[in-house]
Protein backbone atom coordinates (compact mmCIF):
# COMPACT_ATOMS: atom_id res chain seq x y z
CA UNK A 1 0.00 0.00 0.00
CA UNK A 2 2.71 2.20 1.13
CA UNK A 3 4.58 1.79 -2.18
CA UNK A 4 1.72 1.96 -4.23
CA UNK A 5 1.36 5.48 -2.59
CA UNK A 6 5.23 6.31 -3.05
CA UNK A 7 4.76 5.44 -6.35
CA UNK A 8 1.83 8.03 -7.40
CA UNK A 9 3.77 10.66 -5.63
CA UNK A 10 6.55 10.67 -6.72
CA UNK A 11 5.18 10.61 -10.23
CA UNK A 12 3.28 13.70 -9.67
CA UNK A 13 6.21 15.20 -7.73
CA UNK A 14 6.76 17.67 -10.86
CA UNK A 15 2.62 19.04 -10.49
CA UNK A 16 3.74 19.77 -6.83
CA UNK A 17 6.34 21.91 -8.16
CA UNK A 18 4.24 23.47 -10.18
CA UNK A 19 1.65 24.11 -8.09
CA UNK A 20 4.33 25.56 -5.24
CA UNK A 21 5.72 27.90 -8.21
CA UNK A 22 2.70 28.86 -8.95
CA UNK A 23 1.49 29.86 -5.44
CA UNK A 24 4.92 31.53 -4.62
CA UNK A 25 4.03 34.04 -7.77
CA UNK A 26 0.90 34.62 -6.39
CA UNK A 27 0.93 35.07 -3.01
CA UNK A 28 -2.13 36.68 -0.38
CA UNK A 29 -1.85 38.10 2.90
CA UNK A 30 -3.50 36.52 6.18
CA UNK A 31 -7.25 37.37 6.10
CA UNK A 32 -6.84 38.61 2.15
CA UNK A 33 -5.82 34.93 0.68
CA UNK A 34 -9.08 34.67 -1.14
CA UNK A 35 -7.59 33.56 -4.64
CA UNK A 36 -5.47 31.13 -2.77
CA UNK A 37 -8.70 29.46 -1.61
CA UNK A 38 -10.50 29.27 -4.44
CA UNK A 39 -7.55 27.94 -6.01
CA UNK A 40 -7.35 25.07 -3.13
CA UNK A 41 -11.18 24.80 -3.96
CA UNK A 42 -11.32 24.15 -7.86
CA UNK A 43 -8.39 21.88 -7.63
CA UNK A 44 -10.43 19.51 -4.97
CA UNK A 45 -13.60 19.92 -7.34
CA UNK A 46 -11.69 19.25 -10.33
CA UNK A 47 -10.61 15.52 -8.60
CA UNK A 48 -14.45 15.32 -7.31
CA UNK A 49 -13.20 15.67 -3.85
CA UNK A 50 -16.09 16.62 -0.90
CA UNK A 51 -14.42 19.99 -0.71
CA UNK A 52 -15.92 23.05 1.74
CA UNK A 53 -14.51 26.64 1.21
CA UNK A 54 -15.13 29.59 3.62
CA UNK A 55 -14.65 27.42 6.91
CA UNK A 56 -13.57 29.77 9.68
CA UNK A 57 -12.98 32.51 6.99
CA UNK A 58 -11.06 31.52 4.12
CA UNK A 59 -9.87 28.13 4.84
CA UNK A 60 -10.27 24.86 2.96
CA UNK A 61 -11.25 21.50 4.07
CA UNK A 62 -11.27 18.31 1.96
CA UNK A 63 -12.38 14.96 2.78
CA UNK A 64 -11.28 11.21 1.45
CA UNK A 65 -13.14 8.59 2.45
CA UNK A 66 -11.52 4.90 2.27
CA UNK A 67 -13.95 2.15 1.61
CA UNK A 68 -12.95 0.29 4.75
CA UNK A 69 -13.95 1.55 8.83
CA UNK A 70 -11.16 3.12 10.39
CA UNK A 71 -9.78 6.51 12.30
CA UNK A 72 -10.33 9.75 10.76
CA UNK A 73 -6.97 11.49 10.40
CA UNK A 74 -6.33 15.48 10.19
CA UNK A 75 -3.34 16.86 7.61
CA UNK A 76 -2.62 20.34 7.77
CA UNK A 77 -0.91 23.10 6.08
CA UNK A 78 -1.05 27.04 5.63
CA UNK A 79 -1.58 28.71 3.06
CA UNK A 80 -0.55 32.58 3.68
CA UNK A 81 1.83 34.84 2.36
CA UNK A 82 3.87 37.39 4.35
CA UNK A 83 4.53 41.18 3.39
CA UNK A 84 7.90 41.39 2.34
CA UNK A 85 9.89 41.77 -1.08
CA UNK A 86 10.62 39.15 -2.82
CA UNK A 87 14.31 39.73 -3.88
CA UNK A 88 15.35 36.27 -5.38
CA UNK A 89 16.53 35.85 -8.90
CA UNK A 90 14.44 33.08 -10.09
CA UNK A 91 11.86 32.52 -12.35
CA UNK A 92 9.05 31.54 -9.84
CA UNK A 93 9.72 34.86 -8.43
CA UNK A 94 6.56 36.89 -6.95
CA UNK A 95 4.74 38.73 -9.03
CA UNK A 96 2.78 40.85 -6.17
CA UNK A 97 4.83 43.95 -4.86
CA UNK A 98 6.07 43.58 -1.58
CA UNK A 99 4.28 40.26 -0.62
CA UNK A 100 5.69 36.87 -1.08
CA UNK A 101 6.30 33.37 0.55
CA UNK A 102 8.87 33.69 2.87
CA UNK A 103 7.93 30.77 5.15
CA UNK A 104 7.44 27.88 3.12
CA UNK A 105 3.23 28.31 2.72
CA UNK A 106 3.16 27.83 -0.71
CA UNK A 107 5.33 24.32 -0.29
CA UNK A 108 3.15 22.91 2.72
CA UNK A 109 -0.29 23.82 0.47
CA UNK A 110 1.25 21.65 -2.70
CA UNK A 111 2.54 18.92 -0.60
CA UNK A 112 -0.78 18.23 0.93
CA UNK A 113 -2.98 18.96 -2.92
CA UNK A 114 -0.86 16.25 -4.39
CA UNK A 115 -1.09 13.80 -0.98
CA UNK A 116 -4.76 13.99 -1.13
CA UNK A 117 -5.04 12.91 -4.59
CA UNK A 118 -2.87 10.39 -4.54
CA UNK A 119 -4.90 9.42 -1.13
CA UNK A 120 -7.95 9.82 -3.00
CA UNK A 121 -7.30 7.37 -6.00
CA UNK A 122 -6.18 4.57 -3.19
CA UNK A 123 -9.55 5.06 -1.64
CA UNK A 124 -10.60 1.41 -2.24
CA UNK A 125 -7.60 0.15 -0.30
CA UNK A 126 -7.72 2.80 2.60
CA UNK A 127 -9.37 2.46 6.13
CA UNK A 128 -11.02 5.19 7.68
CA UNK A 129 -11.53 8.79 6.81
CA UNK A 130 -8.74 11.39 5.51
CA UNK A 131 -8.98 15.27 6.66
CA UNK A 132 -7.33 18.13 4.55
CA UNK A 133 -6.79 21.14 6.60
CA UNK A 134 -5.83 24.09 4.34
CA UNK A 135 -5.19 26.61 7.03
CA UNK A 136 -5.43 30.68 6.28
CA UNK A 137 -3.76 33.05 8.02
CA UNK A 138 -1.40 31.45 10.18
CA UNK A 139 0.93 34.26 9.77
CA UNK A 140 -0.80 37.13 12.06
CA UNK A 141 -2.43 36.37 15.23
CA UNK A 142 -5.64 35.92 15.69
CA UNK A 143 -4.73 33.41 12.92
CA UNK A 144 -6.98 30.79 11.20
CA UNK A 145 -6.60 27.85 13.11
CA UNK A 146 -9.19 28.88 16.11
CA UNK A 147 -11.90 30.06 13.78
CA UNK A 148 -11.36 26.79 11.57
CA UNK A 149 -11.86 24.36 14.54
CA UNK A 150 -14.90 26.65 15.87
CA UNK A 151 -16.13 25.69 12.68
CA UNK A 152 -15.45 22.53 12.77
CA UNK A 153 -12.89 21.45 11.12
CA UNK A 154 -11.84 18.81 13.47
CA UNK A 155 -15.02 17.23 13.92
CA UNK A 156 -14.77 13.33 14.37
CA UNK A 157 -11.23 13.81 13.73
CA UNK A 158 -8.94 11.38 15.78
CA UNK A 159 -5.53 12.59 15.33
CA UNK A 160 -4.14 15.13 13.37
CA UNK A 161 -0.38 15.40 11.40
CA UNK A 162 1.39 18.30 10.56
CA UNK A 163 5.25 19.79 9.23
CA UNK A 164 6.77 22.49 8.57
CA UNK A 165 9.49 22.69 5.76
CA UNK A 166 12.54 24.05 7.55
CA UNK A 167 14.77 25.60 5.62
CA UNK A 168 17.82 25.86 8.44
CA UNK A 169 18.11 22.37 8.29
CA UNK A 170 18.99 20.17 5.00
CA UNK A 171 16.89 18.18 2.96
CA UNK A 172 16.35 14.47 4.10
CA UNK A 173 16.15 15.32 7.76
CA UNK A 174 13.04 15.18 10.14
CA UNK A 175 13.14 16.87 13.07
CA UNK A 176 10.78 16.22 16.03
CA UNK A 177 10.40 16.91 19.83
CA UNK A 178 7.80 15.52 22.39
CA UNK A 179 5.88 18.12 24.72
CA UNK A 180 6.66 22.05 23.91
CA UNK A 181 8.25 22.34 20.38
CA UNK A 182 6.98 26.30 19.58
CA UNK A 183 6.21 28.69 21.95
CA UNK A 184 3.14 30.48 22.81
CA UNK A 185 4.00 33.75 21.12
CA UNK A 186 2.14 37.22 22.82
CA UNK A 187 2.38 40.86 21.81
CA UNK A 188 2.45 44.43 24.34
CA UNK A 189 1.92 47.77 23.77
CA UNK A 190 2.76 50.08 26.38
CA UNK A 191 2.31 54.18 26.13
CA UNK A 192 3.82 56.50 28.71
CA UNK A 193 2.14 59.60 28.90
CA UNK A 194 4.46 62.29 30.34
CA UNK A 195 4.45 65.80 30.06
CA UNK A 196 6.70 67.63 27.69
CA UNK A 197 8.69 70.75 27.32
CA UNK A 198 11.27 72.93 26.25
CA UNK A 199 14.55 70.69 26.33
CA UNK A 200 16.39 73.29 28.38
CA UNK A 201 13.61 73.10 30.90
CA UNK A 202 13.72 68.96 32.03
CA UNK A 203 12.88 70.89 35.31
CA UNK A 204 9.54 71.32 34.47
CA UNK A 205 8.85 68.04 32.19
CA UNK A 206 8.32 64.48 32.75
CA UNK A 207 10.52 63.10 30.21
CA UNK A 208 8.67 60.13 28.79
CA UNK A 209 11.83 58.95 26.98
CA UNK A 210 13.12 58.45 30.41
CA UNK A 211 10.88 57.09 32.09
CA UNK A 212 10.32 54.64 28.90
CA UNK A 213 14.23 53.98 29.17
CA UNK A 214 13.95 52.73 32.45
CA UNK A 215 10.78 50.86 31.83
CA UNK A 216 12.98 49.09 29.24
CA UNK A 217 15.69 47.87 31.59
CA UNK A 218 13.27 46.97 34.89
CA UNK A 219 11.41 44.58 32.16
CA UNK A 220 14.56 42.30 31.74
CA UNK A 221 14.44 41.86 35.00
CA UNK A 222 11.53 39.73 34.61
CA UNK A 223 13.38 36.83 32.95
CA UNK A 224 16.54 36.56 34.63
CA UNK A 225 14.95 37.49 38.51
CA UNK A 226 11.55 35.86 38.11
CA UNK A 227 11.04 33.24 36.09
CA UNK A 228 12.67 29.81 37.65
CA UNK A 229 15.60 29.16 35.76
CA UNK A 230 14.88 25.97 34.25
CA UNK A 231 11.76 27.37 32.05
CA UNK A 232 12.66 29.30 28.90
CA UNK A 233 11.31 32.80 28.39
CA UNK A 234 11.60 35.22 26.65
CA UNK A 235 11.04 39.44 26.81
CA UNK A 236 11.70 41.62 23.76
CA UNK A 237 11.20 45.39 23.50
CA UNK A 238 11.19 45.32 20.05
CA UNK A 239 9.59 48.88 19.27
CA UNK A 240 10.43 52.45 20.46
CA UNK A 241 8.93 54.93 19.53
CA UNK A 242 9.10 59.14 20.45
CA UNK A 243 9.38 61.26 17.83
CA UNK A 244 10.21 64.75 18.26
CA UNK A 245 12.26 68.21 17.58
CA UNK A 246 15.74 68.09 18.86
CA UNK A 247 14.93 70.82 21.80
CA UNK A 248 11.62 69.17 22.67
CA UNK A 249 10.89 66.82 25.61
CA UNK A 250 8.83 63.75 25.05
CA UNK A 251 5.80 63.93 26.30
CA UNK A 252 4.50 60.34 25.31
CA UNK A 253 6.51 56.96 24.23
CA UNK A 254 5.58 53.77 22.60
CA UNK A 255 7.18 50.18 23.40
CA UNK A 256 6.00 46.79 21.27
CA UNK A 257 7.29 44.47 21.77
CA UNK A 258 7.00 39.98 22.26
CA UNK A 259 7.10 37.67 25.33
CA UNK A 260 7.59 33.98 24.54
CA UNK A 261 7.25 31.27 26.50
CA UNK A 262 6.31 27.29 27.06
CA UNK A 263 4.80 27.23 30.04
CA UNK A 264 1.04 28.69 31.11
CA UNK A 265 2.29 29.30 34.49
CA UNK A 266 5.24 31.17 33.16
CA UNK A 267 3.18 33.10 30.80
CA UNK A 268 0.46 34.58 33.43
CA UNK A 269 3.65 35.13 35.63
CA UNK A 270 5.20 37.05 32.63
CA UNK A 271 2.17 39.33 32.14
CA UNK A 272 1.54 40.07 35.71
CA UNK A 273 4.82 40.85 36.31
CA UNK A 274 5.00 43.32 33.61
CA UNK A 275 1.86 45.04 34.82
CA UNK A 276 3.41 45.15 38.07
CA UNK A 277 6.79 46.75 36.41
CA UNK A 278 4.62 49.08 34.23
CA UNK A 279 3.00 50.16 37.27
CA UNK A 280 5.81 50.84 39.41
CA UNK A 281 7.83 52.97 37.55
CA UNK A 282 5.40 54.80 35.72
CA UNK A 283 4.31 56.02 40.00
CA UNK A 284 7.74 56.54 40.86
CA UNK A 285 8.00 59.07 37.84
CA UNK A 286 4.40 60.55 38.26
CA UNK A 287 2.98 60.29 34.87
CA UNK A 288 0.33 58.19 33.68
CA UNK A 289 0.35 54.75 31.62
CA UNK A 290 -1.39 52.45 28.98
CA UNK A 291 -0.54 48.33 29.07
CA UNK A 292 -1.96 45.98 26.84
CA UNK A 293 -0.98 42.08 26.61
CA UNK A 294 -2.85 40.30 23.78
CA UNK A 295 -2.13 36.95 23.85
CA UNK A 296 -1.39 35.59 20.40
CA UNK A 297 -0.88 31.52 20.10
CA UNK A 298 -0.77 29.35 22.58
CA UNK A 299 2.71 27.19 22.30
CA UNK A 300 2.86 23.72 20.37
CA UNK A 301 2.90 21.06 22.54
CA UNK A 302 3.20 17.60 20.90
CA UNK A 303 1.83 14.31 22.21
CA UNK A 304 4.06 11.78 23.14
CA UNK A 305 2.31 8.69 21.53
CA UNK A 306 1.78 10.35 18.07
CA UNK A 307 5.34 11.70 18.35
CA UNK A 308 6.92 8.37 18.94
CA UNK A 309 5.08 7.28 16.36
CA UNK A 310 5.60 10.37 13.49
CA UNK A 311 9.33 8.90 14.31
CA UNK A 312 8.64 4.98 12.90
CA UNK A 313 6.97 6.33 10.05
CA UNK A 314 10.26 9.05 8.75
CA UNK A 315 12.19 5.58 9.35
CA UNK A 316 10.13 4.26 6.25
CA UNK A 317 11.35 6.92 4.07
CA UNK A 318 13.92 5.77 1.92
CA UNK A 319 14.96 9.49 1.40
CA UNK A 320 15.60 10.40 5.43
CA UNK A 321 18.73 10.37 6.27
CA UNK A 322 18.57 12.14 9.83
CA UNK A 323 15.85 11.96 12.08
CA UNK A 324 16.77 13.93 15.49
CA UNK A 325 15.09 15.74 18.49
CA UNK A 326 15.10 19.04 18.23
CA UNK A 327 15.56 21.75 20.64
CA UNK A 328 12.14 24.33 21.27
CA UNK A 329 11.79 26.87 19.07
CA UNK A 330 10.67 30.54 20.05
CA UNK A 331 8.55 30.60 16.87
CA UNK A 332 5.28 30.58 16.90
CA UNK A 333 2.74 28.77 15.30
CA UNK A 334 -1.25 28.40 15.69
CA UNK A 335 -0.58 24.77 14.95
CA UNK A 336 -0.62 25.05 18.93
CA UNK A 337 -4.48 25.24 19.05
CA UNK A 338 -5.54 21.77 17.35
CA UNK A 339 -3.25 19.82 19.32
CA UNK A 340 -5.07 21.66 22.40
CA UNK A 341 -7.90 19.46 21.00
CA UNK A 342 -7.16 16.41 19.53
CA UNK A 343 -3.70 14.15 20.02
CA UNK A 344 -1.28 14.79 16.84
CA UNK A 345 2.38 16.02 16.39
CA UNK A 346 4.27 18.81 14.64
CA UNK A 347 7.39 18.42 12.68
CA UNK A 348 10.14 19.85 10.97
CA UNK A 349 10.67 18.51 7.78
CA UNK A 350 14.40 19.56 6.32
CA UNK A 351 14.53 21.81 3.45
CA UNK A 352 17.64 23.52 3.01
CA UNK A 353 18.54 24.55 -0.65
CA UNK A 354 21.21 23.07 -1.74
CA UNK A 355 23.10 25.93 -4.23
CA UNK A 356 22.75 27.78 -0.61
CA UNK A 357 25.16 26.99 1.99
CA UNK A 358 24.34 29.90 4.62
CA UNK A 359 20.61 29.32 4.11
CA UNK A 360 18.26 31.96 3.84
CA UNK A 361 15.98 32.06 7.86
CA UNK A 362 12.80 32.29 7.21
CA UNK A 363 10.93 35.41 6.67
CA UNK A 364 13.99 36.85 4.78
CA UNK A 365 13.30 38.55 1.05
CA UNK A 366 15.36 35.71 -0.18
CA UNK A 367 14.06 32.59 1.48
CA UNK A 368 13.86 29.78 -0.89
CA UNK A 369 13.07 26.03 -0.19
CA UNK A 370 14.79 22.47 -1.55
CA UNK A 371 11.50 21.31 -3.69
CA UNK A 372 12.54 18.18 -2.90
CA UNK A 373 11.55 18.07 0.56
CA UNK A 374 7.74 18.32 -0.46
CA UNK A 375 8.28 15.14 -1.70
CA UNK A 376 9.52 13.71 1.50
CA UNK A 377 7.15 15.76 3.25
CA UNK A 378 4.20 14.15 1.28
CA UNK A 379 5.58 10.35 2.08
CA UNK A 380 5.80 10.98 5.92
CA UNK A 381 2.60 12.36 6.30
CA UNK A 382 1.14 9.86 4.09
CA UNK A 383 2.63 7.27 5.97
CA UNK A 384 1.72 8.83 9.00
CA UNK A 385 -2.01 8.76 7.54
CA UNK A 386 -2.09 5.25 6.41
CA UNK A 387 -0.20 3.42 8.96
CA UNK A 388 -2.16 5.16 11.91
CA UNK A 389 -5.62 2.83 11.37
CA UNK A 390 -2.72 -0.11 12.11
CA UNK A 391 -1.82 1.56 15.66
Amino acid sequence: MLNELFTKLESYYDEMVSIRRYMHQHPELSFQEYSTAKFIQDYYEKLHIEVMGNVGGNGVVAKVYGKKPGKTVALRADFDALPIQDEKDVPYKSLVPGVMHACGHDGHTATLLVLAKALNELREELEGTYVFIHQHAEEYAPGGAAPMIEDGCLESVDVIFGTHLWASEPTGTIQYRTGPIMAAADRFEIEIQGKGGHGAQPHKTKDAIVIASQLVLNLQQIVSRKVNPVESAVVTVASFTAENAFNVIADKAKLVGTVRTFNENVRQLIEDEMGRIIHGTCYTSDSAYKYDFVRGYPAVVNHEKETEFIISCARDIEEVQIIEETEPQMGGEDFGYYLQKVPGTFFYTGAKPVTNDEGYPHHHPKFDIDEKAMLIAAKTLGTAAVRVHKE
